[in-house]
């Protein structure tokens, strides 16, 4: 008999939606970053992150983690090559994160994520062999239909939404391979980017813009801050739901971000690309759907009087 929602579930989907939350507000809070572009604000993000992410881990007791990579990597000969791999796709997805919005693109990057949960459907079935429900096979072709058309009428799809919804299924198919998805894993991949964000911060050979405005270092450690709790909030969801309501859960935050995108950073979704938008909320709405029925059958029976 399939045990009902668990505290620790309802505890996952709301750190979860936080996190997704906090995302949002972070695609937003870049345009107070001015004049900085895309890549200075992602080398800010990534050298306040990891001391704010230091305190989690060490407040949430996970250092252990941190001394078990360590110990792999000096006993697992190609170990420390698959970290470097794991820090680049992370780094890489970071990178796009900050720099798209100030650079016209949230658009397409809330696009990728839209593509997301169906390509680590796919993948899941490919690599590990994961069942598919037939509910999620339907959103998966609701969703493939609406890139057939983006590819076959407007003859692209643009390279930040594919960078997303094809990097991103990498990193979380290389932590699920290598059994590193762990808020200690997280922390070393942070890590281990930060010389190329100490690159980023000092190119030109200058820290701040000279016409920065007097609050601007304040704003840039609040991004730190808010970068921080979004990440931890959303590794520590990770153990507390399952692959199926993880997945669903990804959809929030695209959603947030399409709003931000249209609503503070002025773009606008273009009449030729409304097709392709709803097949894939068709798709969301199928797994939205399927996630309520799975939760309603799972409900406990009442009381009996």
């Amino acid at each position: 008999m399939t045990a009902p929602p668990s505290l620790d579930t309802s505890t996952g989907v709301l750190l979860n939606v936080a996190s997704s939350a906090l995302f949002a507000l972070m695609s937003a809070y870049t345009v107070l970053l001015r004049p900085l572009d895309g890549t200075a604000i992602y080398g800010w993000r990534m050298l306040l992150t990891v001391p704010a992410l230091t305190l989690l881990v060490l407040a949430m007791g996970r250092w252990h983690e941190i001394r078990q990579l360590a110990a792999r990597i000096r006993r697992e000969r190609f170990f420390w090559a698959q970290r470097l791999l794991s820090a680049a796709l992370l780094g890489g997805q970071l990178w796009l994160f900050m720099w798209a919005p100030v650079n016209g693109h949230g658009l397409d990057v809330s696009l990728g994520y839209f593509l997301l949960p169906i390509v680590m459907v796919a993948l899941g079935r490919l690599a590990f062999d994961e069942r598919i429900s037939p509910m999620q096979l339907l959103a998966g072709g609701l969703a493939f239909a609406g890139i057939v058309y983006q590819i076959a009428i407007i003859r692209t799809v643009s390279w930040p939404a594919l960078l997303v919804c094809l990097g991103y299924p990498g990193y979380f198919w290389l932590r699920r391979a290598t059994h590193t998805n762990t808020l200690g894993s997280l922390w070393l991949d942070m890590t281990l980017g930060l010389p190329v964000s100490v690159f980023f911060v000092v190119q030109g050979g200058y820290a701040l813009p000279a016409d920065a405005p007097p609050a601007l270092p304040w704003l840039i450690l609040g991004l730190g801050i808010i970068s921080a709790s979004a990440l931890g909030l959303q590794a520590l969801s990770a153990p507390k739901l399952n692959l199926t309501l993880f997945g669903l859960l990804i959809y929030v935050e695209p959603v947030l971000l399409v709003i931000v995108a249209a609503g503070v950073l002025g773009e606008s979704i273009p009449a030729s690309q409304w097709p392709t938008y709803l097949a894939i909320w068709m798709a969301v709405l199928v797994l939205v759907a399927e996630g309520v029925a799975t939760m309603t059958r799972q409900r406990p029976p009442p009381p009996l009087s």
